[in-house]
């Protein structure tokens, strides 16, 4: 390696979430208006599809391609459904929450406050992608942690009994 050359280039954290979807265009715009997210770059195929790009989310950087089945890229939709969730960090999970729904975003969850600490909703994009949006609200003592759980399963228990 290279001296002068850094194993992680600068902005870049050392996990980078790969997203690959059907329709990287439009799903670069939902991104955009969504969660604010600028684009950073973007190489297309001879075909006109997206081969890479990257955007940015405050201080993170996502890549993102469409799905090319010869190179393993599977979309959500080609699998029916992806098992990944993203957990996005915000100022305001209320008002981008909302701006996720008005550019086609499906509620999962309405934002709720967590016993964890965080105000939390989430998002299933038209692109297939679970998003978990999140405004810390409260510094929890860990020793808490453990009852407040035990309160919140017991009361998810007691809203499935029947009635």
């Amino acid at each position: 390696m290279t001296a002068n050359i850094k194993p992680i280039p600068d902005g870049y954290h050392t996990l980078t979430p790969y997203l690959v979807v059907q329709g990287a265009a439009q799903a670069l715009e939902f991104y955009k208006n969504a969660f604010a997210a600028s684009e950073l770059s973007r190489l297309n195929t001879p075909d006109g599809n997206v081969a890479h790009a990257e955007f940015k989310i405050g201080d993170s950087i996502f890549m993102l391609a469409d799905e090319n089945p010869h190179c393993t890229d599977l979309s959500p939709a080609l699998l029916g459904g992806t098992p990944v969730k993203l957990f996005l960090y915000v100022t305001d999970v209320d008002t981008v929450f909302a701006a996720a729904i008005k550019v086609g975003a499906t509620s999962t969850m309405p934002p709720t406050n967590q016993f964890w600490g965080d105000r939390m909703g989430a998002v299933c994009d038209p692109f297939g992608h679970q998003w978990l949006i999140a405004t810390h609200i409260e510094d929890v003592d860990p020793s808490e942690m453990p009852s407040r759980m035990a309160a919140f399963f017991a009361a998810q228990a007691a809203s499935a009994e029947p009635q």
